[in-house]
């Protein structure tokens, strides 16, 4: 018999909770910090893991024959049956999200052929759960139109970013269009970024097509996991290139990660997530490297960081706006 020690019970408990918030719809950036936090004890960001891969599993089984059955059959049964102490039970609160999983999935149904349409607002991140089982993770500032049909699975990024976990069905492709791209999978995991006609795709699991209506290469690119791809009308050329997944997709968890990235590239980046923008003024140097990760929205907190790690002096603007600037020369000794 296995003993269930308080502490892994609380954590796995915790975790649960967690993974519901972070399934809920919207979600403020507040809400990720404290998760990002609490996150970064390895003992509980293993439980939440530990979640996340039932969950991945378990969607698999929405249309097993056998789940379905359970699945009714238990909530058939009079309340007093149904009931089920679950507490230090790891494997019954698995069971448990496979149950909700088949069952979710008879409920969120889009009808043929209908458009649903989703937004967030600045410093919003919103999780969504398609009827076919897929996951989307929507961004700041981003919005998002779902239409499904007998034949295929179709979702445009009108703008924004969006992060997909693509349920397997090789009966109804799963295609994204953000302008003029299209990128088409089947059961994977990848991220769309578009901004004007700029769009971005990076490839965490499985394998994916992408094509262009604008360009000539009719076959299009094939991206392998640890792949992305940039699309504009001055890429001239793109061709597929190894990128940090984890650095691309933090933005999942409310962290912001950036490796060997310019001062002006990281805020325009923190930008996305704060009505408090941060100005970069003339002195300031806009190419020095910087790497490191910060909280998504926490304006005060990189303004903090990049006046101690790189002495650069911050001001409050009369509109709410925080500038950055170089130290002034001192001046000469008399």
């Amino acid at each position: 018999m296995t003993e269930h020690h308080p502490d892994t019970e609380r954590r796995e408990l915790e975790a649960a909770d967690w993974f519901a918030r972070l399934s809920r719809t919207p979600i403020e950036t507040e809400e990720l910090t404290r998760f990002q936090r609490w996150s970064r004890d390895p003992d509980n960001l293993a439980a939440y893991n530990d979640i996340e891969d039932i969950s991945r599993a378990v969607r698999g089984l929405r249309d097993d024959p056998v789940m379905r059955a359970a699945a009714h059959h238990a909530l058939a049964q009079p309340p007093e049956r149904a009931r089920r102490n679950f507490r230090g039970a790891w494997w019954a609160w698995g069971a448990g999200l496979a149950f909700a999983a088949v069952v979710s999935g008879a409920v969120l149904v889009l009808r043929p052929g209908v458009s649903d349409t989703y937004s967030t607002r600045v410093g919003e991140i919103s999780s969504l759960r398609l009827d076919d089982g897929s996951q989307v993770r929507l961004n700041t500032d981003s919005t998002l139109r779902v239409r499904f049909t007998n034949g295929q699975r179709r979702v445009e990024l009108l703008r924004g970013e969006a992060y997909f976990e693509v349920a397997h069905d090789t009966a109804r492709p799963f295609v994204v269009a953000a302008g003029s791209a299209q990128v088409r999978a089947i059961g994977t995991a990848f991220d769309v970024r578009r901004a004007g006609d700029k769009v971005r795709i990076v490839l965490a699991e499985g394998r994916v097509r992408v094509t262009d209506r604008t360009t000539s290469r009719k076959d299009g690119w094939a991206l392998n996991p640890g792949q992305g791809l940039v699309l504009s009308k001055a890429a001239g050329a793109p061709e597929p290139t190894t990128v940090d997944v984890a650095a691309a997709t933090s933005w999942r968890t409310g962290t912001l990660t950036f490796h060997n990235v310019t001062l002006a590239a990281v805020v325009d980046e923190l930008n996305r997530y704060s009505n408090t923008k941060i100005v970069l003024e003339a002195s300031a140097p806009r190419e020095l490297v910087v790497s490191g990760a910060f909280q998504a929205g926490d304006t005060a907190e990189f303004t903090s960081a990049a006046s101690l790690l790189y002495g650069l002096t911050a001001r409050k603007l009369p509109g709410g706006e925080v500038a950055l600037s170089a130290p002034a020369a001192p001046g000469p000794r008399t």
